[in-house]
């Protein structure tokens, strides 16, 4: 193969729909891949299946297969994602399911698994801790390595049509088929690089097309509303042309390439991933036409024989409460406010680890904004992070309190208590977290 196409469908779990199902229609695909996952969702998802053994997956894996699976099906277009969560098995058999009730008999669907290592977490320190892990208790919930390529490229080269994985990095989605199609060894490092560097233009979907771009008078992007997502026609150098279907909302332009290139990028010389470290530091970005940008001069080195992984664990209760105030001296009886509740729970601050009040439009984000400050309207936002769910509860319940016992106008008010699942890091030996890779074949079912 000398080019090879590859689409973003995704860029986050609660990423549209609509855009990933036009590439599956009209972009000549020949992958099409669903980058789910953030830090927090594979420990919520843990969370999840400890209460449903069968679930742990993505909630919109069904939406999303049943849309695209018989138009992929149709067009030869292969599908790879981290939908699988913190439990592919069972997302690879639900979609095998669904394929079989669309009819689709033959489609070959692989779990990849591997990256949870809960097990053999204990003995390792979190960075953010300096503890290790074991020392968390009852309160471990979820441990998953950033693993590479070498499940995802097993699974395709057994012919997978729908290849789900867990925790991987994000770039590893993209390159693993691009190591497939064009036999690129591992040691090349230069192509692996140059296969990082696309994983990592396309990952983020709508925010290369100008969906993160977008500023109203500095940064225009024409027909927001029908944004596209990207997709890559990527040479077998692993140099590519970025772009988008033509009739699709947003741009692809050279600045918003440069602004996903410097997108959580630490040292652009050294972007440690599990395959490769990769060097953007000489890449290069030219103007092919509209919505055509080619991308070359990545490069790389040999990888740290190092996985991250990620940790999840309870650390308490949030509780929560939301309430608005209008008109005139808004912003004074708003900071009233927040002082009345700070005066309040003063006799529960041995259950409280940390607490924070802020007029939202004043000083929510800029903490240094004036209590005089003045604005039509605020909303008043008090959080609290508890030792336990009462606490939490007490939090959002004096909020609601200042409806008749707070400053005058006070309207809108909510609340919430949910549980804190906190998130640490530590790096693991790559040599010592396999990928498993166990195949589905959809056939008729029989009576």
């Amino acid at each position: 193969m000398s080019v090879v196409r590859i689409g973003a469908g995704a860029g986050f779990q609660g990423d549209r729909l609509a855009p990933a199902l036009d590439l599956a229609e009209r972009g000549k695909l020949d992958y099409l891949v669903f980058e789910c996952l953030g830090e927090r969702t594979i420990a919520l998802a843990q969370q999840a299946r400890r209460n449903d053994p069968s679930g742990g997956y993505d909630p919109l894996l069904e939406r999303r297969m049943r849309a695209v699976l018989p138009v992929c099906a149709r067009n030869g277009t292969k599908v790879v994602t981290n939908m699988g969560a913190a439990n592919p098995l069972g997302a690879a058999q639900h979609t095998a399911r669904i394929a079989r009730e669309l009819g689709l008999t033959g489609l070959k669907v692989a779990a990849v698994t591997g990256d949870d290592v809960l097990d053999r977490i204990g003995s390792f320190v979190l960075d953010e801790t300096g503890a290790p892990a074991e020392d968390l208790g009852d309160r471990l919930v979820s441990a998953n390595a950033y693993v590479g390529i070498d499940g995802l490229v097993t699974a395709l080269k057994a012919d997978a049509d729908v290849v789900i994985c867990g925790r991987a990095s994000d770039p590893t989605l993209f390159l693993a088929p691009l190591v497939h199609e064009f036999g690129w060894a591992r040691d090349d490092w230069e192509r692996l690089g140059r296969g990082v560097l696309i994983g990592h233009l396309l990952e983020c979907a709508a925010q290369i097309t100008g969906g993160y771009f977008a500023d109203p008078g500095v940064k225009e992007v024409p027909d927001l509303a029908a944004v596209g997502h990207p997709l890559a026609e990527v040479g077998a150098d692993g140099n590519a042309t970025i772009t988008k279907l033509q009739g699709t909302g947003g741009r692809i332009t050279r600045a918003t390439c440069i602004e996903q290139l410097l997108y959580e990028i630490h040292d652009p010389a050294r972007y440690l991933q599990p395959d490769v470290v990769a060097d953007f530091s000489s890449v290069d970005f030219q103007d092919l036409g509209t919505d055509r940008v080619g991308v070359s001069g990545a490069t790389g080195a040999p990888a740290t024989g190092q996985f991250k992984v990620s940790v999840g664990y309870r650390d308490g209760w949030i509780g929560e409460g939301q309430i608005s105030y209008a008109g005139a001296n808004c912003v004074a009886r708003g900071q009233l406010a927040v002082e009345i509740l700070q005066a309040r729970l003063a006799p529960h601050r041995a259950e409280i680890f940390e607490e924070r009040g802020e007029l939202i439009g004043v000083n929510s984000v800029w903490q240094g904004a004036s209590r005089h400050t003045s604005a039509p309207e605020v909303r008043v936002r008090y959080a609290a992070r508890c030792a336990d769910r009462d606490t939490a509860q007490r939090v959002a319940e004096e909020v609601e309190g200042l409806y008749l016992a707070g400053p005058a106008g006070g309207g809108g008010a909510t609340g919430m208590v949910r549980e804190v699942l906190a998130i640490a890091s530590t790096l693991m030996p790559a040599a010592t977290v396999k990928a498993v890779v166990e195949m589905l074949e959809v056939h008729h079912e029989t009576a």
